[in-house]
């Protein structure tokens, strides 16, 4: 049993790099199709596809939430106590509750879809778009309460394999079905994409289910356990009201643990929605077209705002590794290991992520060249990049809050900030003088203030010491990063095409960040020696 468990179990920092290169993977894969869809179907199609995305992310928070989060925790502990039989009868009552709101979900979007289309939205043609995308609900529904059960177990490779298929079939299904339905017209190349997208998250829940089946229940018997031992047959019939009570609080324990979840997410999603919604119509108030307001917003939401987002594939491993890990150290009441977490959570994401966002600023014009055939989208991106190190460490930030039964807190920090947010696109995006920049601007008031807001109620609930001098030496990193870039990219030429000297150069200005960590104590010899490959965390 033993020696089972530490197959499929993973430390923390062993968890976190297995969805960590599974999510690098991810992010690396799906820029393929954002890189050749805007050639297929261009900036319009992209903000097409882009605007119906929004109540997709809505109706995905309803429904999952944090379903899986609860899952996870419950799972966890009913795991700590060598309970499997509870484990899979938490799985039961999450998917039947998770199966119950995606089929009522995607009976309220098809019913709404005309209206949506047509009455929310500034461009009807999103319509198609929107359909085609309301299959996925019940799809997600069960694969995010599988990923849930494999997080509680510890075992993050399931969901690491199914998620890197699922972006592997996504991307040639995504090209092909846009590709395909282009004759038809943008509206419908728009569809098509979302369809590859359905195609996808077919695929990734298919291989969670396979992952189930094959190979959680076959060592089941290899345990040694036999419950069906433990009672006699005189005692069955007196089984039955006994888990009917017990999948009631099962249900009313996941709905606890998830319903604030939901809701502080629930306030990320609705900020969301109600960006894009009006984004374009302050847009619009500004004098911008129709079609050249929706390739803005494609611009802004499929091609900026994705580039910016390709570290977080660290952020949201290290989230959804913190949350089992600080939930059981909370459960023992170890402050100190709660301290170790945040502090190990917060260095790894700011000292990953602020060398993409130097890259990101230095080199934004070449790095949109290069992806997106043009350089119109730089300074978008050369605008909000300065500040995407605080995207970087809020999702760490929140998943603490939420571990440690505080999700009401980063609800709050939430609400406030998507309030600033949407004021301040109302405010300067309906300004002819600001237009899309508006919403840039607004967008990085928002990580700011909920970055700020998440951190001050994690250091006043745990009483963290910041280590500020981490801080100021990542500062002077990437400072001086970012001048050794810009003078290799500038000052010493490079036979060959632009991704030579675009490569030559961001190479340089990591070669030379990694020598200022390694020489200040940012990152040392002995954290190279810690990772699992090398050395197995303790």
């Amino acid at each position: 049993m033993k020696k089972l468990s530490s197959l499929n179990k993973q430390s923390f920092i062993q968890g976190t790099l297995i969805l960590l290169a599974a999510g690098i993977i991810n992010r690396m894969l799906g820029f393929i199709p954002r890189i050749v869809l805007p050639r297929v179907i261009g900036a319009e199609g992209v903000g097409l596809y882009q605007l119906g995305y929004p109540f997709f992310i809505l109706l995905v928070t309803v429904i999952t939430g944090g379903l899986p989060l609860a899952v996870a925790k419950m799972v966890a502990e009913a795991e700590g106590k060598n309970r499997p039989d509870k484990s899979k009868q938490i799985l039961r009552t999450a998917l039947a509750l998770s199966l119950a709101l995606g089929i009522f979900f995607t009976l309220v979007a098809l019913a709404s879809a005309s209206w949506v289309s047509n009455v929310l939205l500034t461009d009807n043609r999103v319509f198609y778009t929107f359909i085609a995308m309301i299959p996925m609900l019940c799809i997600i529904a069960v694969s995010a309460v599988y990923r849930g059960y494999f997080q509680g177990r510890q075992n993050m490779i399931p969901s690491a394999l199914s998620s890197v298929l699922e972006s592997v079939i996504r991307i040639f299904a995504m090209l092909w079905f846009s590709w395909l339905l282009l004759p038809k017209g943008i509206a419908f190349a728009a569809a098509g994409a979302m369809i590859g997208v359905t195609v996808g998250e077919i695929a990734g829940m298919l291989a969670l289910l396979w992952q189930y089946y094959f190979i959680i229940r076959k060592d089941r018997p290899e345990t040694g356990q036999q419950p069906e031992d433990n009672s006699s047959v005189a005692s069955v019939p007196k089984e039955a009201p006994t888990e009917a009570k017990t999948t009631g609080s099962l249900l009313k324990r996941l709905l606890g643990i998830s319903i604030p979840v939901t809701a502080g997410r629930l306030v990320g999603s609705v900020s969301y929605l109600l960006e894009s919604i009006i984004t374009a119509r302050s847009l619009a108030l500004a004098g911008i077209a129709t079609a050249a307001a929706t390739a803005q917003y494609g611009a802004l939401q499929g091609m900026v705002i994705p580039l910016l987002l390709l570290p977080g594939a660290l952020t949201s491993s290290l989230a959804v590794s913190l949350v089992p890990s600080l939930s059981e150290a909370a459960a023992r009441k170890d402050l100190s290991m709660i301290h170790k977490r945040m502090h190990q959570a917060l260095r790894l994401a700011l000292v990953t992520g602020a060398p993409f966002a130097v890259l990101m600023y230095i080199l934004a014009v070449p790095l949109c060249s290069l992806l997106y055939g043009n350089a119109d989208t730089a300074p978008m991106l050369r605008l909000i990049a300065p500040f995407a190190v605080f995207l970087y460490v809020q999702a760490p930030l929140q998943a603490a809050l939420q571990a440690m039964d505080r999700p009401g807190r980063a609800l709050v920090n939430t609400l406030i900030g998507a309030v600033v947010k949407i004021l301040l696109i109302l405010l300067l995006a309906s300004q002819p003088q600001y237009g899309i920049y508006g919403a840039i601007i607004a967008i990085i008031a928002n990580s700011i203030l909920v970055t700020l807001l998440h951190g001050y109620s994690v250091v006043s609930l745990i009483s963290l010491s910041l280590r500020i001098r981490d801080l100021f030496k990542i500062a002077v990193a990437m400072i001086i990063m970012g001048a050794g870039t810009q003078f290799a990219y500038t000052s010493i030429p490079v036979a060959g095409a632009q991704w030579i000297q675009f490569i030559f150069a961001a190479t340089v200005g990591l070669l030379i960040y990694l020598a200022i960590c390694l020489l200040s104590g940012l990152v040392s010899v002995r954290d190279m020696d810690r990772l699992p490959f090398i050395k197995r965390w303790r």
